[in-house]
């Protein structure tokens, strides 16, 4: 049980899985806020660098707790507590114990940011039955793209669910210490720098090859390495050295040593620190096949020149978007990856890329409105 009072007024609860997922909530708790300018906010997951990662970008008058087992005993409490006026539930991460007791405490509910692929849709068809009383009890649905939309409607969504886009576009960017950026920067003394963002090992062998043909032509690069798990930065050190450089992580050096090729952000949290210092990012899970990709609006919306390998299967559309904007760079291999490191027209890219997340974000608002149609007036 929290320690933690509740605060006054009306409270929204919102719900995500992880990192991802609750950064995202950021854009639409700052829209919410702009309809509801008393609303206080709840944000829940269920993992602790979900915690770790919201508490760094904490939204105003918001607060984070882990959501509670779908048990009777600690929904009751949890939901007697908090006592929420409205609950958001996103992307894929429905609860049916707390579904049905939020329903039974008639608080509205609303499912956003929606996204079932086809092989999700798959798995759960087999217990339709149950995804159809699930939606049933939501208010309200949106989908961030078509197929999504079609597959929760097939599993008994009321049809037609609205396809809004992704939130993540609406996020505010990430933030960081300015003096830690001027720190580091400083720290550079020029040199130019690039950074492979949530990597995998697979992102993470494309780069230190292309990051060998990088300093052929520039030999003062310096590439930044952040792991899409920090705990992993030693095996990536040790991975960086057997490739033949120099190489420093963020825990043990605060700033990267002239001679070193390679800096291993270690660290949590710190991916708006790299995004402003490097003029381009390869973003990770790219090169994977099965985790096909992460988020490429958090570099968009900080003016970084956003690279990407060949599968982007989470994230079909956020990058056929970019693409369709020229704000996106689609590489191969590790040839591909340098030579594009190198190239001209990198601020131009970003520059486009960051037109067409503002008008991916004003599909987003409009959805922020109809949100908060489901308070009650004399909760407002």
């Amino acid at each position: 049980m929290t320690d933690l009072q509740r605060p006054p007024g009306h409270l929204i609860w919102m719900h995500a899985v992880s990192v991802g997922e609750l950064l995202a909530l950021r854009g639409l708790v700052a829209e919410l806020s702009s309809h509801a300018p008393k609303a206080v906010f709840l944000l829940t997951s269920i993992s602790k660098a979900s915690s770790v990662a919201i508490t760094q970008h904490m939204p105003e008058r918001s607060v984070h707790q882990f959501l509670p087992l779908d048990f009777p005993r600690p929904r009751r409490r949890f939901l007697d507590h908090w006592k929420p006026d409205l609950a958001i539930w996103a992307e894929q991460d429905l609860w049916p114990g707390l579904v049905a007791e939020v329903t039974r405490r008639g608080i509205p509910q609303a499912f956003v940011n929606v996204r079932m692929n086809s092989s999700a849709f798959r798995r759960r068809r087999l217990t339709r039955p149950l995804w159809n009383s699930l939606y049933g009890n939501i208010d309200m649905i949106s989908a961030q793209d078509i197929v999504s939309a079609r597959h929760i409607e097939a599993l008994g969504a009321p049809a037609p669910v609205q396809v809004t886009g992704s939130l993540k576009p609406l996020a505010p960017p990430l933030s960081h210490d300015a003096a830690a950026i001027d720190a580091f920067q400083g720290s550079l003394a020029g040199r130019p720098v690039w950074v492979a963002a949530s990597t995998h090992s697979e992102d993470e062998a494309a780069a230190f090859a292309a990051h060998e043909a990088i300093l052929a032509k520039r030999p003062d690069a310096l590439t930044i390495i952040a792991p899409r798990q920090p705990g992993r930065g030693k095996d990536v050190e040790v991975a960086a050295r057997a490739a033949g450089f120099q190489t420093v992580r963020r825990t043990d050096c605060a700033f990267p040593a002239p001679d070193a090729a390679v800096y291993v952000a270690d660290t949590m949290g710190e991916l708006g620190l790299w995004y402003r210092v490097a003029d381009v990012a390869l973003v990770g899970g790219t090169f994977s096949e099965s985790v096909q990709g992460h988020n490429p609006w958090e570099p968009v919306r900080l003016g970084c020149a956003v690279l990407h390998g060949p599968h982007v299967a989470n994230f079909t559309d956020d990058y056929a978007a970019l693409a369709a904007g020229s704000g996106v760079r689609k590489v191969t291999d590790s040839n591909e990856l340098a030579a594009a490191v190198l190239s001209d027209g990198l601020a131009a890219m970003a520059d486009r890329a960051s037109a067409v997340a503002n008008i991916q974000a004003s599909r987003a608002r409009a959805l922020a409105s109809e949100i908060v149609s489901l308070l009650k007036s004399d909760d407002e």
